[in-house]
């Protein structure tokens, strides 16, 4: 059920058709079926389907033709993020490292730090991961506890992160401390930790258990004294950490609204096809009132919400997209996103509940997205104070 022709204007180009073609040409081979339950068994995406995206020219989209990128915009990363969540291959976390961690080293790293580290993130040679949240502070980053103490030469990193995507494959963190322990807003700095080689003061935690998202690797992380170089510190420039986290949380959260958009969409798609196949009463479950209704308050809420997402990628792209409005778009699609699930999964009955159906794993999967990224309760704080 593709929403693509609710507000195409944005996406209307041949460039951006012949893009999503590619993303899709790409997945049907590297990620088919087989290859997502590989992932699930495995808890984590292999690094030859990585390096496949790297070579196929999907890692850094984004990024500048000058650091080895394609020199795209996030209406590319959108394109990557829907063919994603449409094949239900989610834990191929390409958004994440494209659209989520990339920006910071392009917006905010110095001269050799990009022509150091991009071409590789884009080549696919490194793949990254962002150290953000700890046992004790999520969504309020000012919480935390983890410091980079000054050293001669550099710094001395000590504490906990956790629930770090790609974190047991990840050459590269983004590491967040703090450098000033009086704390306030200029406590928090940046950090572009290599961990190729595991070295002495970094380990790589539990790989844990979720509810869902099994297929996507997501770890504790423990830096015991760790020593990085004065070049470590990202942009060169100490104290700049949450005002760089700041300005780059909005675009992750119009990442997560596009992940859940991606979600809706499959769930629909797998639940019309359900109904129109399985019968009952002598005729299909498609045929009842009921289920038309539903069916169509759920199409009715994801056309809404698609066009909301679509105007929020519009803004972003020219510069104008506000925390307030990202906020809105990631709080809203994730509670859609679930309240879909749970009507499509009801309209399966008892094989909603099997794993073997789609979107039991869907249902599985989907419940995240209120959660990371900020909370929905914390989306309302944010929007709360435009009021």
């Amino acid at each position: 059920m593709s929403l693509d022709a609710v507000n195409s204007a944005i996406f209307a180009s041949e460039e951006c058709d012949q893009f999503a073609r590619s993303v899709d040409g790409f997945l049907a081979t590297h990620a088919a079926p087989e290859a997502i339950d590989r992932w699930r068994d495995n808890k984590r995406v292999d690094r030859a389907t990585w390096a496949a995206a790297g070579k196929a020219g999907l890692l850094g989209i984004s990024v500048d033709e000058d650091f080895g990128g394609a020199g795209g915009d996030f209406r590319f990363e959108a394109i990557i993020t829907k063919a994603v969540g449409h094949r239900g291959a989610d834990a191929l976390t390409i958004s994440l490292h494209n659209a989520v961690i990339l920006p910071y080293f392009a917006s905010f790293g110095t001269e050799a730090q990009k022509r150091h580290w991009l071409p590789k993130f884009c080549s696919g040679e490194c793949l990254t991961a962002i150290a953000m949240t700890e046992p004790a502070a999520g969504s309020d980053l000012q919480g935390m506890r983890m410091t980079a103490r000054a050293c001669e030469g550099g710094y001395r990193l000590s504490g906990q992160k956790t629930f770090i995507s790609n974190g047991q494959i990840a050459d590269v963190i983004l590491v967040a401390a703090k450098t000033d322990p009086a704390g306030g807003s200029r406590a928090i700095s940046l950090f572009i930790v290599d961990v190729r080689g595991d070295p002495q003061g970094f380990r790589r935690g539990r790989n844990l258990e979720k509810v869902g998202q099994e297929g996507q690797d997501t770890s504790e992380l423990f830096f015991d004294d760790l020593f990085v170089a004065d070049d470590a510190l990202l942009g060169g420039v100490a104290g700049r950490g949450l005002q760089q986290l700041m300005e780059k949380l909005p675009q992750e959260r119009l990442v997560i609204a596009w992940q859940a958009m991606a979600m809706i969409e499959r769930a629909l798609d797998e639940t019309i096809r359900y109904t129109r196949e399985r019968p009952m009463f002598g005729r299909t479950l498609a045929d009842f009132q009921n289920t038309q209704f539903k069916l169509a308050e759920y199409k009715t809420q994801a056309v809404v919400c698609r066009v909301f997402v679509d105007h929020c990628t519009d803004l972003l792209v020219r510069g104008a997209l506000t925390p307030e409005l990202a906020s809105m778009a990631k709080y809203w699609a994730s509670e859609e996103l679930s309240k879909i699930v749970d009507g499509c999964l009801q309209l399966f009955g008892g094989y909603g509940y099997m794993l073997e159906y789609p979107i039991a794993r869907i249902f599985r999967d989907s419940r995240i997205h209120r959660i990371y990224g900020g909370a929905s309760e914390v989306m309302k704080l944010l929007i709360a104070r435009n009021l």
